[in-house]
């Protein structure tokens, strides 16, 4: 193992949101932004953004890493850039002001339906159907995940159903 495999995620952390030079086996250099390190292999995910307005995606395998230098902090425009990188584009669509509305008008009418529903998780931003079925921001029909099928099926199709008559 070379000295980078042998740092914590807690050190690997704090080269989030950085742009760096990670000089790596034979030779070569790669340089971009940290979006992440993985804990298991210590590979370390660069982002690039070229002129054209696309995002290009290095990932540098952990064994092959011998130096990590930092050239830059980013800014808060940067890390914004960065975080919305791999967001679903549904999301990025949506204020949190109105993932709430979303979620709160949806909660309520599936309470009005006599479904059961409960909000989940820190935030409270997944909500519960009947304890078997999740719905992510920003609550659509494919954000719905359960390993029920059948109850998938149903609870996507009210869903579906309830966009097209808010339209």
């Amino acid at each position: 193992m070379n000295d980078w495999q042998m740092k914590s995620p807690l050190d690997w952390e704090t080269y989030v949101n950085k742009r760096v030079k990670v000089a790596a086996a034979e030779k070569n250099e790669y340089e971009g932004w940290v979006l992440t390190v993985d804990p298991v292999s210590a590979n370390v995910v660069l982002a690039n953004f070229p002129e054209n307005g696309r995002v290009s995606i290095v990932v540098v395998l952990g064994h092959a890493v011998q130096e990590v230098d930092v050239l830059q902090e980013a800014d808060d425009e940067m890390k914004a850039r960065l975080s919305c990188i791999f967001a679903p584009e549904e999301s990025k669509a949506y204020s949190p002001e109105e993932l709430d509305k979303r979620k709160n008008d949806l909660k309520r009418w599936l309470e009005a339906n006599h479904i059961p529903v409960t909000e989940q998780g820190e935030s409270g931003r997944t909500l519960c159907v009947a304890g078997v079925l999740t719905i992510d921001p920003p609550y659509g029909p494919e954000e719905c995940s359960s390993s029920n099928e059948i109850i998938l099926s149903r609870v996507q199709g009210l869903i579906q159903r309830y966009l097209e008559k808010r339209q």
